[in-house]
């Protein structure tokens, strides 16, 4: 799954434009390196993204093309 789709998804991002923005401003980085919205993801990655000062760093967990809000989190886990 493509990362901007994945931070959407699981509801880390907003919206899918919104995540594109934030990978084209080099503030995504998965297992340490800057990422492309294009990027695929699997679980076992670790996405680290920057919002301003704060810094969220989190854990692929599973994959879903949809899923409801209450389910989001179970996607991924906060390291």
């Amino acid at each position: 799954m493509r990362l901007d789709k994945f931070l959407k998804v699981s509801r880390l991002i907003k919206r899918r434009t919104v995540a594109n923005e934030a990978c084209d401003a080099g503030r995504v980085l998965v297992n340490g390196k800057t990422a492309k919205a294009s990027v695929k993801v699997k679980p076992g990655d670790v996405i680290e993204i920057q919002f301003g000062t704060r810094t969220v760093k989190v854990e692929v967990l599973d994959l879903q093309e949809t899923t409801k809000k209450e389910e989001a989190k179970e996607l991924f886990r906060y390291i």
